[in-house]
């Protein structure tokens, strides 16, 4: 029982295994039932599991607010939104890569899933880094608000990116020289058994559905370079960080279906997010040199970015109502 209260990163051991259990359960509710079959998730249907996972998220926030505090409760709610308004730029990258792969709707849950699985990981390593260097060196935090600072200043005044070239990708390249890969798709299989030409055997060799899920998860890495700064910059409790971060990807997968046919009509959330991260990035040298060390409101922090966020949102949604949705019908 010494354990479950031996504190770990900073929080009782237990509060990480109730918060591993629930991740568990959640993914095997979408392996086991979920993932029964390989099906087109409809919008309405993704819509409706979206509003679970996020009515899941809200009610573990209101569980952290009741057993850490009002103001941890808030931090986490403060780095849920975030992140889950920069899934959104996530799922444009995401259908890129599943129109470059040809993959059809029925097979993309499936890849989405594993990626997802394989996100907890790399997130949960590329957290830790962060709360170890955080730690040990305090004035990264400096660091990482001025990254943030600049990355929202370039959102602003970025203009349109260029088409990305999916399958010019280095690691997509890398594996084309170094593995066997099919040309086609295989059901909803990550690997197959084909005959080599040259020697006739059999070989294992990856399809396109294994190329999309490697490239996914590069992205979601690069998109982590934004996201993990930011939490960060709200609060440096490593598992406020970690669950806030998780809890909005988890409902990723959900959501995509219903966002993949209308994410062209959020072009305005992009500046809402930029001023998002300057405001989180400014927070940290406000509360330090301006008010000489004293912590910036957790709820005026939550407020400002729900206000930008649902902003950029409804603003999106206004400029470019009577839009039709785009249905991918590979």
């Amino acid at each position: 029982m010494e354990f479950l209260t031996a504190d770990w990163l900073g929080t009782p051991a237990w509060f990480w295994l109730a918060f591993i259990g629930l991740v568990i359960i959640l993914t095997a509710f979408d392996l086991g039932f979920l993932n029964k079959e390989d099906k087109e998730m409809g919008i309405g249907e993704s819509l409706k599991l979206s509003a679970f996972y996020i009515s899941i998220a809200l009610a573990f926030g209101a569980w952290v607010w009741a057993a850490k505090g009002g103001e941890a409760g808030l931090q986490y709610y403060t780095g849920f939104f975030i992140e889950k308004a920069l899934s959104i730029d996530n799922i444009f990258v995401i259908s890129l890569i599943f129109s470059s792969f040809a993959i059809p709707p029925r097979y993309q849950y499936r890849a989405l899933l594993w990626g997802i699985i394989a996100v907890i990981v790399l997130r949960g390593i590329m957290i830790a880094g962060g709360a170890a260097l955080v730690t040990e060196y305090g004035w990264i935090l400096y660091i990482f608000a001025a990254f943030l600072i600049f990355t929202g200043v370039k959102m602003l005044f970025a203009k349109d990116d260029a088409p990305i070239d999916v399958k010019g990708n280095p690691a997509v390249k890398w594996l084309s020289r170094h593995i066997p890969l099919t040309h086609e798709l295989h059901g909803e299989k990550f690997f197959v058994k084909v005959p080599d030409g040259k020697t006739g055997k059999l070989v294992r060799a990856a399809t396109p559905l294994f190329l999309a899920l490697v490239v996914i998860n590069l992205a979601d890495l690069i998109f982590a370079v934004d996201s993990v700064p930011a939490i960060f910059a709200i609060t440096t409790d490593t598992f406020i960080v970690y669950t806030s971060n998780i809890m909005a990807i988890l409902g990723l997968r959900a959501l995509y279906f219903a966002l993949s046919a209308m994410v062209h009509r959020f072009h305005y959330l992009k500046y809402a997010l930029a001023l998002v991260l300057v405001f989180i990035g400014s927070k940290i040298f406000v509360a330090d040199f301006v008010m000489d060390g004293g912590k910036f409101p957790p709820l005026i922090s939550l407020g400002v970015t729900v206000a930008l966020i649902a902003g950029g949102v409804i603003w999106s949604l206004v400029k470019t109502r009577g839009e039709p949705l785009v249905i991918d019908d590979k």
